[in-house]
């Protein structure tokens, strides 16, 4: 399978909580105070100017000194001749035109090119973004199925989380996912992750109501996407279902099978739990059958021991007649070897 380019990740930046004229007005409010600092200094010590034009230095011509000074090195006309009025130009007043250049190259920077070059950013990015991994949430849940991702040889780059929290995509960021900070639940969040070009989208928002609106907004603009949603409650898989969802998955029936499966031995429950990571000695795996093994049956798969077959979307166990004979376009879910981490197991 040809590997696609990988991407850098893409941040977008969450929104500030101050307006920007509140923003803009303590910067023009710091100006006009470091300017004020600057004028009464001169207006006191004015005896250390020189007016080269009439001797006499106005405050018309300390207000006109002090904006010259600042704004550039000034004209000549009027002129610091004390030790004291120098010193302050050389050791205040060029720092405050340096700090009042850079403050206003900031605002431009922060209103105008920064917005500009994260556009442009986000836009190359969304040209390439394509089969990828879209996960909506990234609490404990979230972030464990990215790490299992990860762990199975997933690029994290093929990965974009979108979650409201910036610590939690500080988390994911750091393992090398793109990243949005956006409410899922809306249309224009999933449009800019690109949802309909996705491989299959994870819904884990930590709410069965969020998380059922996500999968249906994400159902509505990705037709054909799988979407695999978790879900708390019993009674809101069915619902999840409706809003679109392939694959609903509830943690607590997960658990009760679990136990039930203890029940009949201590090793049971620790197998089921082998297979479900990838970290255990075996794991599940899912694959389309290749060319070469249409027409052999299902217990003559050479990459793993063959479970379960999948033709037309109907289940098959390995035990049926429909297992004797692959067909062209059949899935099959296998057991294969793990990472092994799991010494215990």
């Amino acid at each position: 399978m040809a590997r696609r380019p990988v991407l850098t990740h893409a941040t977008i930046s969450r929104k500030s909580g101050i307006p920007p004229w509140v923003s803009i007005s303590w910067r023009v409010g710091a100006v006009l105070g470091l300017y004020a600092f600057a004028v009464a200094f001169h207006w006191f010590d004015r005896e250390g100017l020189r007016d080269n034009l009439d001797d006499q230095i106005s405050f018309l011509d300390v207000i006109y000194f002090t904006m010259i000074s600042i704004t550039t090195t000034g004209y000549g006309d009027i002129v610091p001749v004390s030790t004291g009025a120098r010193m302050f130009d050389a050791l205040v007043v060029t720092p405050i035109r340096i700090f009042v250049i850079l403050l206003f190259i900031g605002t431009t920077y922060q209103f105008i090119l920064k917005r500009s070059w994260d556009k442009w950013r986000m836009a190359q990015i969304q040209k390439t973004l394509t089969d990828h991994i879209v996960v909506a949430g990234f609490g404990k849940t979230g972030s464990d199925a990215v790490n299992e991702l990860i762990a199975r040889g997933t690029d994290p780059a093929c990965i974009v989380v979108v979650d409201g929290g910036a610590e939690a995509l500080k988390r994911a960021e750091d393992l090398g996912c793109n990243i949005l900070v956006g409410d899922a639940t809306r249309d224009q969040t999933l449009k800019d992750v690109r949802v309909e070009r996705a491989r299959t989208i994870i819904v884990a928002t930590g709410r069965d109501d969020t998380s059922i609106l996500v999968t249906l907004t994400a159902r509505h603009l990705a037709a054909d996407v799988p979407i695999s949603i978790i879900i708390k409650a019993d009674d809101n898989e069915f619902p999840a279902r409706a809003a679109g969802a392939n694959t609903v998955i509830n943690p607590v029936s997960f658990a009760g099978l679990l136990l039930a499966g203890s029940v009949e031995g201590a090793h049971v429950a620790d197998y089921m739990l082998d297979l479900a990571s990838v970290d255990g000695r075996v794991h599940l795996a899912e694959r389309k059958i290749t060319i070469a093994e249409v027409n052999q049956p299902l217990s003559e798969v050479t990459t793993g021991l063959g479970v379960r077959l999948y033709r037309d979307g109907k289940p098959y166990g390995f035990f049926e007649p429909e297992a004797l004979s692959l067909h062209e376009g059949d899935v099959i879910v296998e057991i294969v070897p793990g990472n092994g981490k799991d010494a215990h197991r």
